[in-house]
């Protein structure tokens, strides 16, 4: 009875990860139309060309959200960024974030 539970214990919190992952999933497509906005100052691949300017591509999508929002929120502070992030709704953001992190 207890290797039971221990089992169904298991069972739901790989269930509650693979529900939180798929919660955070954007689309990229969507995420890369949306991109041109951003590939002024971080590159069109989301690699940076000056060093004052952080790569996006390849960061990880839970990270970019959460910077995002904390930006739009104005807990992250950046005049240029705080500006852009007011504009960007939770759809926007979760896209960006999948395409950045896709490549």
């Amino acid at each position: 009875m207890l290797i039971l539970k221990k089992l169904c214990f298991i069972s739901i919190l790989l269930f509650l990860a693979t529900t939180a992952s798929v919660a955070l999933a954007g689309d990229a497509t969507a995420g890369k139309e949306k991109s041109m906005l951003c590939s002024g100052c971080h590159g069109a691949d989301g690699i940076s060309l000056t060093p004052d300017i952080p790569n996006l591509a390849s960061q990880k999508e839970a990270y970019l959200t959460k910077a995002i929002k904390d930006f739009r929120a104005g807990s992250r502070k950046n005049p240029m960024m705080n500006s852009i992030a007011q504009n960007l709704s939770d759809d926007d953001i979760a896209n960006l974030a999948a395409y950045f992190s896709s490549l």
